[in-house]
């Protein structure tokens, strides 16, 4: 047996590295997260009269984008419709459930496409499966499923070329024929170049399925490497993650992880070759909080401070002590290293130890060089057979990236 080469579409995806996701629509205005309708047992009736006061009066698009670019993400992920039923999108007579028939009165997902291409973002649809709203997703689940593709239609025929699609809501009728090759036959028709994701859920992280979905998920886990070992097709990865522990927003979530926790996250998904999608909630409004972007700019800031590196290398058995591992891109490998100290006058300096000897395992050839990408200061190093060891010199004082990267130019 061997591993399937990666289509063109899909390698492509790979490079992404890093996405944003975006959780947005008229449950934002409540700040209770996405799930409010169901986890508050909120009346249906009672529930969309959200929709007569959703203004998205501070929803703009471009800003959107930019934050996304200056975190060095490549595509956004939004929510055209969550479980709720209502859509972003004008769903072209489908349902009066939709942004053009509430005061804001447009339709958010061509802005949002048009801002994403304007960027050089590559623009991606979360639909969701299942339906809290649509009465046929428990009274006639045929005709609901017609529904669904007849949705997922408008996507694709109405924006021009889109990244992909990501699908979410199968988990919650396991046992039912929810027509999948029917549904995935409408994306192939009209955007045969677009990744397709079917999200396996918190239950079945990694999970495969269909053989027309391009990438697994790992929803709020960290990936494991992928054993693609007699696959039919060559299949991505990818792990979505919340800054706090809501999706949409939540205006009393105050529980934020850090952005070093957020930057060690994006390296634990690049060691085995998956994307990192992370996800932001705005507001009611449309605005994304100064909170969410700062830690959305504070990665890009690493990104381009280490060298851009998280794109194209890929895994290659090269591996560290520890969280330490490495990458290789043709004839550079990149060495991720963790938890170096700061060096400096032992008044200010809080830290100890993290500096010195690193040893690396699994290296392909032999070694011309070291040295850090974010300083381009020359590293030490031995080299016995598979073996490196580098003598990694600690920060200087006022510098601490989290995760160091070394290149290493390989003979």
């Amino acid at each position: 047996m061997s591993i399937p080469k990666p289509e063109k579409r899909i390698a492509e995806f790979e490079n992404f590295g890093f996405g944003m996701f975006v959780h947005w629509g008229i449950y934002s205005q409540l700040g209770r997260g996405e799930w409010i309708q169901h986890q508050a047992k909120i009346p249906k009736e009672e529930y969309e009269r959200l929709a007569q006061t959703f203004t998205a009066s501070e929803f703009d698009a471009h800003q959107w984008a930019c934050i996304a670019k200056a975190a060095g993400a490549r595509y956004i992920t939004l929510t055209t419709r969550h479980h709720d039923g209502f859509s972003l999108y004008d769903t072209k007579g489908l349902s009066t459930y939709d942004a053009p028939h509430t005061p804001c009165g447009r339709d958010l997902i061509r802005e949002f496409v048009d801002a994403c291409n304007d960027a050089g973002i590559v623009p991606f649809f979360y639909h969701t499966t299942l339906d809290w709203h649509h009465p046929d997703f428990k009274n006639d689940f045929k005709a609901y499923l017609q529904y669904l593709r007849d949705s997922v239609e408008v996507l694709c025929t109405q924006y021009g070329k889109i990244g992909g699609l990501w699908f979410d809501g199968n988990w919650s009728r396991p046992d039912d024929d929810w027509e999948e090759d029917a549904l995935y036959a409408v994306i192939r028709k009209h955007q045969p170049e677009a990744i397709i994701v079917n999200n396996t859920g918190l239950g079945a992280r990694g999970q495969i399925g269909n053989l027309q979905l391009d990438s697994v998920t790992f929803e709020q886990g960290r990936p494991t490497p992928m054993d693609r070992e007699g696959m039919p097709k060559y299949v991505a990865a990818e792990m979505c993650h919340t800054m706090n522990r809501h999706w949409g927003h939540g205006a009393n979530d105050f529980n934020y992880k850090s952005l070093a926790h957020l930057i060690e996250t994006l390296c634990a998904c690049r060691r085995v070759g998956a994307n990192y999608l992370l996800n932001v909630g705005p507001l009611g409004s449309g605005k994304i909080s100064l909170m969410q972007e700062a830690l959305m700019r504070g990665i890009g800031d690493w990104v381009r401070e280490t060298g851009n590196v998280i794109y194209t290398a890929k895994p290659c058995g090269v591996d560290g002590e520890g969280k330490n591992f490495g990458l290789q891109d043709g004839d550079k490998l990149y060495l991720f290293v963790h938890d170096l100290s700061i060096v400096g006058d032992a008044n200010v300096t809080v830290e100890h130890g993290g500096a010195g000897a690193k040893t690396f395992r699994g290296i392909p050839r032999k070694v011309a060089s070291v040295r850090w990408t974010d300083c381009d200061e020359a590293l030490n190093f031995t080299q016995d057979g598979d073996t490196l060891q580098i003598e990694c010199t600690g920060y200087p004082y006022g510098k601490n990236l989290v995760v160091r990267v070394a290149e290493v130019t390989l003979e």
